[in-house]
């Protein structure tokens, strides 16, 4: 496209050009329009359980799941939106109406430049909430990114031609030159805006890539790693632990890693004292058999509690854990304990605690 000297001069051949353009993305605006009205179409109308408080599809697991790696405060974020049962829900409908109507929109080529924009809005929350999320490889890393890089790009391009903003502008010509149209439909760019903003575009792209991958698997300018939290072996962080002298134990557990696909497991608790000496020990069936009552779940929706075998829980639970005596008429020493929480698979997770005369 030969160069102009100023904006408000387009080259001759200008609205062939842009309508060759509009051609060559026409699969990629589908599949960018395909993704995001697919995921609020099922919301909305296939699978409509999702949206549900009272279903087991709930989207607001789903955003629980996202917190223990979520970046750049969106943990805190998602945290308060969980608390807050109005504000997560309404959130949750105004996120999926944008991904419904601004796919919609990209399928049919309306308003191109704005729903672009809003997908790439949409691919940075999601990179933020979800981005650290997979467990043989960073698949929400890869679909982030992918779709940044597709708002992009359809956000310099537009439309071009087999879309609405094509037939609107067939139809009223004036469009063509209308600085909203332009902005937000499919106008055709003067070549020293579309150089401008095609520098803007690939450096923020280039940098969002570059600098999440960096974070979450390093292989750039650090050796490779799996990333701050593991999106495949489950960790439980325990914290608060209160020990009393009869041998009960009450302490804060958060699920803070691990795969959303499948719950975590704990089998197994020990105390163990001075010399690591076993003190008190909570089997399977002990776990099991737990009342509701000894959990208190932070959150409603993803939660610790006593499972078929032991106590189970789904990603970002968190709660506060009391474990009754385990021997009747225990009566422990002042000291330093361990508790141990053992899962199916072997990994041990303790907590220091420390009993005081009269405790």
């Amino acid at each position: 496209m030969p160069s102009s000297s100023s904006e408000s001069q387009y080259p001759s051949d200008a609205a062939s050009l842009w309508r060759a353009l509009g051609m060559a993305l026409l699969a990629v605006r589908f599949v960018q329009g395909w993704i995001y009205w697919g995921g609020g179409s099922r919301r909305f109308i296939y699978a409509p359980a999702k949206l549900d408080p009272h279903a087991h599809s709930w989207m607001a697991n789903k955003f629980q799941s996202a917190m223990p790696g979520a970046i750049l405060g969106t943990s805190h974020l998602v945290s308060y939106l969980l608390h807050h049962f109005a504000l997560l829900y309404a959130g949750l409908i105004v996120f999926s109406a944008a991904e419904l109507i601004f796919g919609l929109f990209l399928l049919c080529g309306f308003m191109t430049r704005l729903s672009a924009l809003v997908t790439v809005g949409l691919s940075f929350v999601l990179m933020l909430l979800f981005g650290w999320q997979g467990a043989t490889c960073i698949d929400e890393w890869t679909m982030a990114s992918a779709n940044f890089a597709i708002g992009v790009t359809l956000f310099l391009a537009g439309a071009g031609a087999y879309s609405l903003d094509a037939w609107l502008q067939k139809r009223h010509p004036a469009l063509e030159h209308a600085a909203w149209f332009q902005w937000l439909g499919s106008g055709p760019w003067p070549v020293a805006r579309l150089r401008r903003w095609g520098v803007v575009g690939g450096v923020a792209t280039v940098l969002f890539v570059v600098l999440t991958y960096n974070y979450y698997r390093g292989s750039v300018v650090t050796a490779f790693h799996g990333g701050p939290v593991s999106p495949a072996a489950h960790h439980i962080s325990l914290s608060a632990g209160r020990l009393s002298s009869d041998g009960g134990v009450r302490f804060t557990a958060y699920l803070d890693a691990g795969t959303a696909a499948l719950p975590a497991n704990v089998v197994r608790a020990d105390l163990l004292g001075p010399n690591n000496r076993p003190v008190e020990r909570w089997g399977s069936a002990a776990l099991a058999a737990l009342s509701a009552r000894d959990f208190a779940n932070e959150y409603s929706y993803n939660k610790f509690g006593p499972g078929y075998a032991g106590i189970t829980a789904k990603l970002g639970a968190r709660a506060v854990i009391t474990l009754p005596p385990a021997v009747t008429g225990l009566h422990l020493r002042a000291g330093h304990y361990r508790l141990v929480l053992h899962s199916v698979n072997g990994r041990p997770f303790a907590l220091a605690l420390s009993l005081t005369d009269g405790a």
